[in-house]
């Protein structure tokens, strides 16, 4: 798998919902269409949260991983 390079990294280490979600709707609001948001979180609800999130808003889920003890998003804004 070819390693995925973001545009930007959000780390939202410590924060409980809703504010992961909210941080990374800002995050997005920021970038370019088709540049790729990476999103740290220790929050377990996130693994719900963001792809629920990415599919409400039309985002592209390029790919999830846990490493760590911390669930890392990779983030496409539609467009």
């Amino acid at each position: 798998m070819t390693p995925i390079t973001p545009d930007k990294t959000l780390d939202t280490s410590g924060l409980n919902c809703p504010l992961p979600v909210l941080k990374t709707k800002k995050a997005l609001e920021e970038l370019q269409p088709g540049q790729i948001l990476e999103v740290i979180s220790t929050d377990p609800g996130s693994k719900a949260d963001i792809p629920a999130f990415c599919q409400r808003t039309g985002h592209e889920l390029v790919a999830t991983e846990e490493r760590d003890g911390k669930y890392i998003y990779y983030i496409k804004k539609k467009g």
